[in-house]
């Protein structure tokens, strides 16, 4: 399912606010992570409803693929 782009910007929003605090980094430095992520591609498609989800859990999941990716 396809979200509505209003919901998908409030989710977006939500998700760097919640990622920023979880790593103690500018919403600046979260805003970009969070945009360049297979997560923001994966809400703004529909993957999985990952739009339903809660932003904390997302906010898991973006640090889950951060981390990953350093590996």
């Amino acid at each position: 399912m396809i979200a509505n782009r209003l919901l998908v910007g409030h989710k977006c929003d939500g998700v760097i606010k919640a990622f920023a605090a979880l790593e103690n980094i500018p919403l600046r430095q979260a805003f970009d992570t969070f945009y360049k992520s297979v997560l923001y591609t994966e809400i703004v498609g529909g993957i999985s409803d990952m739009h339903c989800r809660s932003d904390g859990y997302l906010a898991e999941e973006l640090r889950l693929e951060v981390n990953q990716a350093d590996e």
